[in-house]
């Protein structure tokens, strides 16, 4: 079998396209149709890069050292507690990625593919050379590959050569050595994406073999972090520089006091992995592939995790009218000429170009082409057409009936007058002049059109000669003005509702349309959305950045603006220091759709747009956005969950560590057991991706915020450390513990409040109120019971010896002492630091 790229692949004999059995060989010579990612490696790669971790490799390097010197015991459960935590932590990880692969394979975008002679839908990865696909517009181009048959085919291929003008492709033999540096007419290629026409492509290369494959191997760049992303690099840094000038100060203190230098190292060491939040990418992991899973049962897929945070932290979401505001169902209600009466001729132009059209059909085509008085189109024969485009806002078909050739237009209305000089009269060839006052009374009854919610577009024609035979933008000029078509959108019933609910939680809703301001104030004002107010694409085009990073604050409306403009309206807002959502389904979405912190499309959106979002709603609805919403706050909470559980219990009890190294003739405990502490606590905190969210952490955006954490952590901290420091004096005052019993008491204690106080930190209410999750309730409680058990029957190799009743008496005054006092503390802090009632 050929390499692709040497030569052309055959597609499997005179029959189109492969076989089932012919395409499985080939995908087991040329693999599957996608590019190499960092993330496609094998599991055993995966499980070992979790070593390169420096705190891991570190631990690994003093376990050896301890078995060199003869600690046996030390070397065993140091290795035996890393290898743990390391497996816990992979396993829990892959099995939320493969969930989350699972979830994304759902929605994978697909191609129509001729297997075994019949044309059906595959996923992309299915594709191997020689495959024969159909392309319409719409679509991606899911690999390269040469045309066979062409019709108006207009492709975009921005995303290789930077062009952003549409390229037409034509039917022909493309060369072995085709790319885009010379004459590419006849090959399309992965990742460009069709803006009109149809074609029948025959695949060449798939995946990395690719022109976008080549690209993409060679420059490996790793896409830009998102704002959980930056978040979670910002948590580590500051953890990095709170553990760094902890443990020298402890390394320090234990030269000047002359202690064993291997002991003072490993005590040192366990008092950083103490310090570090290991379990944060896995329990950040799980949380967001469960919240995954769960949007999933609310009927939002999730395409890439981190858009759940980045989801519930949106506090503005854009959005266009059509299927999201209104019903998605257009009639077409009027077809009159330019003097106002209903004209059969009006509906035939509008019918021929809708009909003949061979680009992606608008809902308002939709709505032409199901009209109960539908035309006669068999006299008529297609010669060419010039697509649509976003920029033009029109799409003109030449067309001939045997008598005559016509150019006809349909697009906006304003653009289509504009292009015009003369008016229809009662005939066709009554025709009059288009003067000022004829356009100034027909931008009226446009006006008027728009206040009553009607959208509207212009029907124009140009006759041309019997010769002409290929149609350009050019054409489009002397038009004679036929009359409009105006269309209902009725709005949806839940739509008010919807908006209250978002508006209710902290997002504001902004339309970004390119209709008419009228009809888009006119439906405003149906679904009771406040419009604080309204701009125009001539308008944003008339503004510098910095101008428009000043309007969009104040402007609800976006009305006639192109896609280019979409997009700098979500970069003011983010410029602005907003969360931007945008939710979009068309052709014309895709540039938005990047440029927004969380891409939003639905199910039956073209593959351009569901390709550049990162979560897709399974139906077009408000109400299920607003279910993503929560559930992305949800997914955020439970994460917040363990960052303030390691910045408050867990670094007081390592400062008291520290502290107790200045005051102790030995060390304060063990780095074995220290290393056990660590163990037993991170797997009660395991099922905290399982737990509930208080309803009123779930009402506003919730974002990242270093100095909260800071605080809380400051704040927090030290109610930890006092209680700490007051064990320590009843273990050496009241209970005369020797060094043995006192890292017996000190870990139980340890254990104990550093565990328990998850049920007053989960909640900013009292924990009364709000009830944790039965699986968290049942792994902290075993925690502390394995603590104790520990202490009592077999902490003999871990240095262990049983303590007295008293201390389990003193142990419950002292646990429920601490989480009361955490309690008032915490209520204070959200009171006057974080300025929550």
């Amino acid at each position: 079998m050929p390499e692709p790229g040497s030569e052309h692949v055959g597609t499997g004999g005179a029959a189109p396209g492969l076989t089932h059995a012919e395409a499985a060989a080939r995908r087991a010579v040329y693999g599957p149709n996608t590019l190499a990612t960092r993330r496609q490696r094998q599991l055993l790669v995966e499980f070992l890069a979790r070593f390169r971790n420096p705190l891991v490799l570190l631990l690994l390097l003093a376990s050896a050292v301890s078995a060199a010197t003869g600690e046996v015991t030390s070397f065993v459960i140091i290795a035996v507690i890393v290898v743990m935590s390391v497996t816990l932590d992979f396993v829990q990880e892959h099995r939320a990625g493969q969930a989350a692969e699972r979830l994304r394979s759902s929605v994978a975008v697909r191609a129509t593919v001729c297997r075994d002679g019949v044309f059906q839908e595959l996923p992309v990865a299915e594709l191997v050379p020689g495959d024969v696909i159909r392309l319409s517009a719409g679509d991606l181009v899911p690999a390269d590959g040469r045309v066979l048959d062409a019709r108006d085919f207009f492709v975009n291929q921005a995303l290789l050569t930077g062009e952003p003008y549409p390229v037409e492709k034509h039917a022909g033999r493309a060369s072995a050595s085709d790319d885009l540096a010379g004459d590419a007419l006849a090959t399309v290629f992965m990742g460009t994406s069709v803006i009109s026409g149809t074609a029948t492509v025959a695949i060449e290369r798939t995946g990395a073999r690719t022109s976008l494959g080549r690209i993409a191997a060679a420059v490996a760049a790793k896409p830009p972090p998102t704002a959980f992303e930056l978040g979670t690099q910002a948590f580590g840094l500051f953890i990095m520089r709170v553990t760094f000038l902890l443990v020298l100060g402890v390394i320090l203190v234990n030269a000047a006091m002359h202690r064993p230098w291997l002991e003072s190292f490993l005590f040192a060491l366990a008092l950083a992995v103490g310090l570090t939040p290991e379990l944060l990418p896995m329990v950040t992991s799980v949380c967001l592939a469960r919240g995954a899973l769960r949007m999933a049962e609310k009927k939002v897929i999730v395409k890439r995790l981190a858009a759940i945070h980045d989801l519930g932290s949106m506090d503005v979401l854009c959005t266009d009218k059509t299927g999201t505001l209104t019903e998605a169902r257009i009639r077409l209600e009027q077809h009159r000429d330019a003097l106002g009466r209903d004209s059969a001729r009006v509906l035939l132009l509008a019918y021929l170009n809708s009909h003949f059209e061979t680009g992606l059909k608008s809902p308002l085509d939709e709505a032409i082409l199901q009209h109960d008085a539908a035309p006669d189109v068999a006299p008529w024969r297609k010669i060419d057409e010039v697509p649509f485009d976003f920029e033009r806002r029109r799409v003109s078909v030449l067309l001939d009936d045997g008598r005559s050739r016509l150019l006809v237009v349909k697009g906006a209305f304003e653009d289509v007058l504009r292009l015009s000089t003369q008016i229809e009269g009662e005939r066709e060839d009554d025709l009059g002049p288009l003067d000022a006052a004829v356009a100034a009374r027909l931008r009226a009854q446009l006006d008027a059109l728009g206040r009553d919610g009607y959208r509207v577009l212009g029907i124009a024609w140009r006759r041309v000669p019997a010769t002409h035979d290929h149609a350009v933008v050019d054409d489009e000029t002397e038009l004679v003005f036929a009359g409009w078509a105006a269309f209902l959108d009725p709005p949806k019933a839940t739509a008010g509702r919807a908006l209250e609910t978002l508006a209710a939680s902290g997002v504001a809703l902004k339309v970004v349309t390119g209709d008419n301001e009228l009809v888009t104030q006119h439906l405003a004002a149906q679904i009771g959305l406040g419009v604080d107010g309204v701009v125009t694409g001539a308008e944003i085009a008339r503004l510098d950045d910095q101008g428009l990073a000043a309007l969009v604050e104040r402007t609800t409306l976006f009305c006639r603006v192109t896609p280019g403009q979409k997009s700098r309206i979500i970069l003011a807002l983010k410029r602005r220091g907003h969360v931007v959502g945008y939710l979009g389904d068309g052709i014309n979405d895709a540039p938005p759709l990047h440029a927004a912190d969380v891409g939003l499309s639905v199910d039956g959106a073209v593959d351009v747009a569901r390709e550049a979002a990162a979560l897709i709603l399974l139906e077009h609805d408000l109400d299920v956005l607003h279910a993503g919403v929560l559930e992305g706050r949800r997914t955020f909470g439970n994460v917040m969950k363990y960052i303030m559980m390691a910045t408050s219990s867990n670094f007081g009890n390592m400062f008291s560590m520290a502290g107790a190294t200045l005051v102790l003739p030995f060390l304060p405990m063990l780095p074995v057991q220290i290393l056990l502490n660590n163990l037993l606590y991170d797997l009660s905190e395991l099922p905290i991706p399982m737990d509930e969210v208080d309803p009123e952490s779930l009402r506003r955006p919730r974002r990242w915020d270093m100095s909260f954490v800071r605080n809380f952590m400051l704040t927090i901290g030290p109610v930890s450390s006092v209680f700490d420091f007051l064990t320590f004096f009843l273990l050496r005052r009241v209970l005369h513990a020797d060094e043995v019993l006192f890292h017996t008491g000190w870990f139980v204690e340890s254990i104990a409040t550093q565990v328990l106080v998850i049920f007053v930190i989960r909640t900013r209410w009292s924990p009364l109120r709000s009830r944790p999750a039965l699986v968290l309730v049942a792994t902290s409680l075993g925690a502390v019971a394995a603590a104790v058990a520990l202490s009592v029957w077999g902490g003999r190799h871990v240095g262990f010896a049983p303590p007295p009743r008293e201390f389990f008496v003193l142990l419950a005054v002292m646990v429920g002492a601490y989480l009361a006092s955490v309690e008032v503390v915490k209520r204070w802090f959200y009171r006057r630091l974080a300025g929550e009632a």
